[in-house]
């Protein structure tokens, strides 16, 4: 009989995820993860599992993986938003965190296995895209590493959250969960993520807006302020139509802008390659956020650098983002957006 730990966060997701898992059969304990300095929201969320725990009279561990989240996770966040890029801290934390910190720690335990609340599916090797379209989490799973796979299961990959949803609400004990208020995307950001980093740096530094050429046109708040594509938060001395953040030059404090027009991107470069497949070059489509739409392109690497090539134009590529290659519906790659280039 397989013996299988549950990553538990108190959530409607993880929680039916051990329910099901136990009613298939499996011997099954649960963890909970300590990621951050927050003591409500960590005892809130151990009383909710330890809830779950009881009804399904299973064991639970508590793992504090703080310095380890605040090393790979947290700073990086802060250190990104600092050079003037966008990060996307849930990438790194299913990568180093949950399916890597966590994951040793179900080897070391004896475990065969470990199983989350993803919506996600494995596939023949590959991360693929989960039966819930609007909940699919392969874009963030995208960088883990390929072993991790072959001890990780996702039991929601094949359900709707409307079906997780009514199988808590149909039991006793577990309707609150059906009910209770979604978590954020970012765990450690509850409002902005500003209000996170005036913690660690100032966030106010009065700097100046240029064009292109490199002309100063107006003045912004601080270059933490914006991401690209923002059109709203600085001022400009003139202009006769709505101006975008193209690019952000955090060294001198500078926000660069133009029209609509100017945000068209038809050709960037990726690093730091997470790769499924063992191909120089290939067609593929790519996902430069989480919501965004796939785009058709055709990729060339050179040095563990991926070279992309957009079948047609795309607004909001934001450096320090993750851009995730599928083929169909299967993750083959993915890396961190570097810089636009010109082919």
């Amino acid at each position: 009989m397989k013996k299988i730990l549950v990553a538990m966060s108190g959530g409607v997701d993880s929680t039916v995820t051990a329910y099901l898992l136990q009613k298939e059969g499996y011997v099954i304990e649960g963890v909970y993860m300590k990621l951050h300095d927050n003591p409500d929201y960590h005892d809130d969320n151990i009383q909710k599992v330890k809830k779950v725990a009881d009804f399904l009279n299973i064991p639970y561990h508590v793992l504090d993986l703080s310095q380890r989240f605040n090393e790979a996770v947290f700073m990086p966040f802060v250190d990104t938003y600092k050079e003037g890029l966008t990060p996307n801290p849930c990438v790194l934390c299913n990568r180093n965190i949950k399916l890597g910190a966590l994951l040793d720690f179900t080897k070391e335990k004896g475990f065969d296995a470990l199983a989350t609340g993803h919506y996600v599916k494995v596939e023949d090797g590959f991360i693929t895209e989960a039966e819930d379209e609007s909940k699919d989490q392969s874009y963030f799973l995208s960088n883990v590493k390929k072993e991790a796979l072959d001890s990780v299961i996702f039991p929601l990959g094949n359900m709707l959250k409307s079906d997780v949803k009514a199988i808590a609400s149909g039991i006793d004990v577990l309707k609150s969960f059906a009910t209770q208020k979604e978590s954020s995307e970012i765990c450690f950001v509850d409002n902005t993520y500003l209000d996170v980093l005036q913690d660690y740096t100032d966030i106010n530094l009065p700097g100046d807006v240029v064009d292109r050429d490199g002309n100063i046109i107006g003045t912004h708040r601080g270059y933490m302020h914006y991401t690209i594509g923002k059109r709203k938060g600085f001022t400009l001395k003139v202009a006769h139509e709505p101006h975008y953040v193209l690019d952000i030059d955090a060294a001198k404090n500078q926000i660069i802008v133009g029209t609509k027009e100017a945000l068209d991107v038809r050709s960037f470069l990726v690093e730091e390659l997470n790769m499924f497949i063992d191909k120089q070059q290939f067609d593929a489509a790519v996902k430069i956020r989480y919501r965004s739409p796939k785009i058709r392109c055709h990729v060339r690497i050179v040095n563990n650098q991926a070279i992309v090539t957009l079948k047609e134009p795309v607004q909001g590529l934001a450096p320090g983002q993750a851009a995730v290659f599928y083929h169909d519906n299967h993750v083959i790659g993915s890396g961190w957006i570097k810089e636009e280039i010109t082919i």
